[in-house]
């Protein structure tokens, strides 16, 4: 074996545990891709806490805008889908689909499809010839032929750099929450327009907090949903999808790697035009009437007073707030992955930060794959929704295993 440096020692002709494929990620693309590859009889490791960022990173109470047949995970034989789980639980179909059932539901997935995952983080991921070497939290090191990079939102959460100032005591991410119930008594000032922003303020209500949503933009309501009642004429004209009602989303869906194939401005052009950020319709009666609005403006001024940080906004509202929670949504940026080792993230090409990937969700390390959002840039809207995890599954899952075997 040659010799990979892990920053402490020199490691040769060490036997290594090896593996055709290690997924970095347990949410729902790295559970499917996991499960996928093992299908295949591939030598599997998966490492991250399972379901970590809806666990523990998002707060309770939290509904899903999408419906439950648009966020089944992926398994080869398609056993473990969103209408089993029902039959086998108390949860009942509905929509939107509480927080805690999609979490239920997944973590009944990963127990039937893939039960062998380990919660150890990733600290290191080196490319060594034709392959990667993996450091581990704990000291150990890993062989893989393949990588599969599916880590979710969290290192992309997007903090505006003129909040850099306030201690993370007055001014966090959505993300960095699970629990709303210490805001209680608080003013908060939330800011952004789109479905977090809006649901986070009517939990921060029901909570007991006093809220002002601050938006650039005013809030754009999506129409109350009517999957179910639609009109044969209706779903002819606009078939359903698991992104919203459409034949461009259900093209998006049903040719999932068809957007690929457009120039990137292109892409650029259709992500602004046609997904802007919004609110879903079920909020908007817990929101309007309850929380104090700020449409079309945004904060001039912060700063931090006694235990608390005074804001002053453009449409001349001033307030002393106890916390403002950024609801400002999450920005690809793979320098943001601390486990990519600084060798292996000068080899990755990228535009933007954001890497170049093949139509294999390849980047331009050959064996190393990014899914999920990452992947928004290249091929489209679908990837920013449990919906997307299929596609990318297959694709990657298939490619992967050609790789390992001309390798054998």
């Amino acid at each position: 074996m040659s010799t990979v440096s892990n920053g402490k020692k020199s490691l040769e002709a060490v036997s290594l545990a090896h593996y055709d494929d290690v997924i970095v990620g347990a949410g729902p693309y790295g559970l499917s891709t996991a499960a996928h590859l093992l299908g295949q009889g591939l030598k599997v490791a998966i490492f991250g806490k399972t379901l970590e960022l809806w666990r523990s990173r998002m707060p309770k109470g939290m509904y899903l805008r999408s419906h439950w047949w648009a966020t089944n995970l992926s398994d080869p034989l398609n056993r473990y889908g969103f209408e089993r789980f029902f039959h086998e639980s108390s949860y009942e179909k509905c929509y939107p689909v509480p927080i805690n059932a999609f979490i239920d539901y997944a973590l009944w997935f990963q127990k039937r499809a893939v039960p062998d995952v380990d919660e150890t983080y990733v600290d290191s991921i080196e490319h060594e010839g034709e392959q990667f070497v993996l450091t581990l939290v704990d000291g150990r090191v890993v062989c893989s032929t393949a990588v599969v990079m599916a880590m979710g939102l969290s290192y992309y959460a997007r903090r505006p750099e003129e909040y850099h100032h306030l201690p993370v005591e007055l001014a966090s991410h959505s993300l960095d929450h699970d629990d709303f119930s210490h805001f209680a008594g608080k003013r908060v000032v939330v800011v952004g327009g789109g479905q977090s922003a809006t649901e986070y303020s009517a939990l921060l209500h029901e909570a007991g907090a006093t809220v002002d949503l601050v938006a650039r933009r005013p809030i754009l309501w999506l129409e109350p949903d009517r999957a179910n009642e639609r009109t044969l004429l209706e779903q002819i004209l606009a078939p359903n999808s698991g992104i919203a009602p459409g034949w461009k989303n259900w093209g998006l869906e049903h040719l999932p790697y068809l957007f690929y194939h457009f120039s990137q401005e292109k892409k650029d052009h259709y992500n602004r035009k046609h997904y802007k950020v919004a609110g879903a319709h079920w909020l908007r009666d817990r929101v309007i009437g309850s929380v104090t609005l700020h449409q079309g403006h945004k904060i001039l001024s912060m700063k931090e007073v006694d235990d608390g940080v005074q804001v002053a906004l453009s449409d001349g509202a001033a307030m002393k707030a106890d916390h403002i929670l950024l609801c400002t949504g999450y920005q690809v940026d793979i320098r943001q992955l601390p486990m990519l080792h600084p060798t292996l993230l000068r080899d990755i090409k990228s535009h933007q930060h954001i890497p170049w990937l093949s139509h294999w969700f390849e980047s331009s390390v050959p064996g190393l794959y990014f899914v999920g959002l990452t992947s928004v840039h290249a091929f489209g809207p679908l990837y920013r929704f449990v919906v997307g995890n299929k596609a990318s599954t297959q694709r990657v899952s298939s490619t992967v295993v050609r790789r390992v075997h001309a390798h054998r």
